[in-house]
C-alpha cells in the first residue's frame, strides 16, 4: 500500500510554514519576510515580521503592494493581479525537495513594472518549471511607486530596494530549510527588476549574498533625484500637503495611488519626465551602481548573464496606436529622442544610414533602446570579460506589430507559454522548442555558471534566441553603438518642427502630451 504524501512543512526564522504539492513540486506561497509596511512603518525601512506559534499555512499568494492598474491599452497585453491586504512584504518558494541538506541551486526572481506595478502573483512567473528542473525558485513582492521609491527629506530613500535586500537576506538565512544552497543564489529579474539587481549587486550590504545574476532588459542605474523629487512635489501640490514622508503617511492609499497616476502619466521611455526610481542615497546606494560595478570594486566575483529583446520599444509604442503617432510626428519625435539621449543629429543620421528602410518610430525606438539598455550593458560586460554572457531575444510575437518586444521573453524563460497570461503578449502557437532552449539556458547558468556559449570578450559574442536556430553572433549591434561618443557631449540644435521652434523645455512637454505616452510603461 502506497503511503500518503503529507503536506511539506519548512522552518523559517519567524515560524514554521506549511505548503502543498503541485505537479510533484512543493510550493509555499505568501511567506512574510518583513512586517506590514503601514501605520508607523510607512515609508520606513522594512522590519522583521512578528514571529508566530505553530505552523502557518502558506498555500495562497500573499497581498500585493499598493499599485494602480494598467490602462486598458496595456492591460490587453500585460497581467497584473491584485491581492488585497497589508502584509505585502512576502515571498513564494517552489522546490523539488523541501528537505534540509538537499543543497540545490537557488534562483530569486524580482519582477518588473516600472517600480510602480507588478507582483510575484503574475501567472507568467510560476516557478514550477524551475523546480521541475532541480532549482529552488523564490519570487518576491516589494513596495512600489511612492510607497517604495518616493524621495523625502524625513525618511530613508529607496525603501522598496531595502525590501528586496531584506528578502535576499531572508533567502540566504532560510533557504536551506527548503532544500536550497545559500552559497548558490542567482538573482534574476526583468526591466525594473533587473535595474534593482544592479543596485543590489553594488550595495555594500549585499556583498557575499549572491553567486550569479541575470539582468533581463534592465541595466544597473540610479535615477536623478530631482526627477523623483519632482514627482513627490507634484503629488504634494495636488494633495495640498507638505512634501514629507510624515504628511504622505497620513494620506489614504487609494487617494495616493490616484494622485501618483495623474502626476506620472506624462513620463515615457522615449522622452523621459519625472518618474520614480532608485537614487543614490549614500547608504544602500552609495554611488551610481553602473560605476560601482564597472570599476571592479563591487560584486567582483559574481558571474553575470544579461541581454535585451530586439524590439524592446514596441511594447512602449504599439498599445494605443503610439507607433503610428510617432511616425506621423517625424522630426518632432526624433528631436525629442535626441534630447532624451543627449545626442546630436549625427547619431540619428548614422542609424538611418545603417537602416535606410526604417521609419521614424523604428529609428527612435532603437536609439532609445541603445541609450537605455544596450550601451550600459555593453559597458558592464566590457568591464567584466570572461565572467559575463550576453544574449538577444529575437522571436517576434504572433500578435500584430509587437515584434520581439519588451517582456516577451518571460513566458519562454519560465516555460509558462501555455498560460493565458503569456499568450496575451505572445499570441497563439509560441514555439515550445524556444522555451526549452531559453529555460534550459537559465537553469544551466544558475546551476554551474555556463549558459552554453563563450563569455564576453573583444569579439562581443551575443547569443541570439528565436531568430532561426540558436546561434552566437559577434558584435550584432556594434555598428549602431559605435555611433555614440564615449562621453556625453552638447547636442547639435534639434531639427525644428513646422513652426520653427525646437522642442525644448515647455515645448518638449507639449511633445510628450501629443505622443500621450503613459508613465505606466517607462519600464515594464
Amino acid at each position: 500500500m502506497t503511503a500518503l504524501r503529507t503536506d511539506p512543512v519548512a522552518s523559517t526564522p519567524h515560524g514554521a510554514v506549511r505548503g502543498g504539492y503541485e505537479d510533484g513540486v512543493a510550493v509555499f506561497r505568501g511567506i512574510p519576510y518583513a512586517a506590514p509596511p503601514f501605520g508607523p512603518r510607512r515609508f520606513r525601512p522594512p522590519e522583521p515580521p512578528e514571529p508566530w506559534d505553530g505552523v502557518r499555512d502558506a498555500l495562497a499568494f500573499g497581498p500585493t503592494a499598493p499599485k494602480p492598474p494598467y490602462s486598458e491599452a496595456f492591460a490587453q497585453y500585460l497581467s497584473d493581479p491584485t491581492v488585497p491586504g497589508d502584509d505585502c512584504l512576502n515571498l513564494n518558494v517552489w522546490t523539488p525537495d523541501p528537505a534540509p541538506g538537499a543543497r540545490l541551486p537557488v534562483m530569486v526572481w524580482l519582477h518588473g513594472g516600472a517600480l510602480t506595478r507588478g507582483s510575484s502573483a503574475v501567472p507568467v512567473y510560476d516557478g514550477r518549471a524551475f523546480a521541475r528542473d532541480g532549482i529552488v525558485m523564490v519570487s518576491v513582492n516589494y513596495r512600489l511607486g511612492v510607497e517604495g521609491y518616493g524621495y523625502f527629506p524625513d525618511a530613508p530613500a529607496n525603501p522598496g530596494l531595502r525590501d528586496q535586500l531584506a528578502a535576499l537576506e531572508w533567502v540566504h538565512a532560510s533557504i536551506a530549510a527548503f532544500g536550497g544552497d545559500p552559497d548558490r543564489i542567482t538573482l534574476f529579474g526583468q526591466s525594473a527588476g533587473a535595474i534593482s539587481i544592479g543596485a543590489l549587486l553594488a550595495a555594500p550590504q549585499a556583498q557575499g549574498l549572491v553567486r550569479r545574476a541575470i539582468l533581463q532588459s534592465g541595466p544597473p542605474e540610479a535615477g536623478e533625484r530631482d526627477k523623483v523629487r519632482r514627482m513627490v512635489r507634484r503629488m504634494a501640490t495636488r494633495l495640498k500637503i507638505p512634501a514629507t514622508a510624515a504628511a504622505f503617511a497620513e494620506v489614504d492609499r487609494e487617494l495616493l495611488l490616484r494622485t501618483q497616476g495623474e502626476v506620472g502619466r506624462l513620463s515615457s521611455p522615449v522622452l523621459g519626465g519625472p518618474a520614480f526610481g532608485i537614487v543614490v542615497d549614500g547608504d544602500l546606494v552609495p554611488r551610481d551602481p553602473l560605476e560601482a560595478l564597472t570599476d571592479g570594486g563591487a560584486a567582483a566575483g559574481v558571474e553575470l548573464m544579461m541581454g535585451w529583446t530586439r524590439d524592446e520599444y514596441r511594447l512602449w509604442l504599439v498599445p494605443g496606436g503610439l507607433l503610428e503617432r510617432v511616425d506621423r510626428l517625424g522630426a518632432v519625435a526624433l528631436a525629442g529622442a535626441m534630447a532624451r539621449c543627449h545626442v546630436g543629429s549625427d547619431v540619428p543620421r548614422g542609424y538611418r544610414a545603417l537602416h535606410p528602410e526604417a521609419g521614424t518610430a523604428e529609428t527612435v525606438g532603437q536609439m532609445v533602446t541603445d541609450h537605455l539598455l544596450r550601451r550600459p550593458l555593453h559597458r558592464l560586460a566590457d568591464a567584466r570579460p570572461g565572467s559575463s554572457y550576453v544574449y538577444e531575444f529575437a522571436w517576434p510575437s504572433n500578435l500584430p506589430d509587437l515584434g520581439s518586444c519588451h517582456a516577451l521573453e518571460l513566458g519562454f524563460v519560465f516555460d509558462t507559454g501555455d498560460a493565458p497570461e503569456s499568450r496575451k503578449l505572445a499570441g497563439e502557437g509560441a514555439p515550445q522548442s524556444l522555451a526549452d532552449e531559453m529555460h534550459g539556458t537559465w537553469v544551466r547558468f544558475a546551476t554551474d555558471g555556463d549558459p552554453g556559449w563563450q563569455p564576453w570578450d573583444a569579439t562581443h559574442p551575443v547569443r541570439v534566441f528565436g531568430d532561426g536556430a540558436p546561434r552566437t553572433d559577434l558584435g550584432p549591434r556594434d555598428a549602431e553603438l559605435s555611433l555614440w561618443t564615449p562621453a556625453p557631449h552638447p547636442p547639435d540644435p534639434a531639427p525644428a518642427p513646422a513652426n520653427g521652434t525646437p522642442p525644448r523645455g515647455t515645448e518638449m512637454r507639449a511633445v510628450v502630451r501629443r505622443l500621450r505616452l503613459p508613465g505606466a510603461v517607462r519600464r515594464h
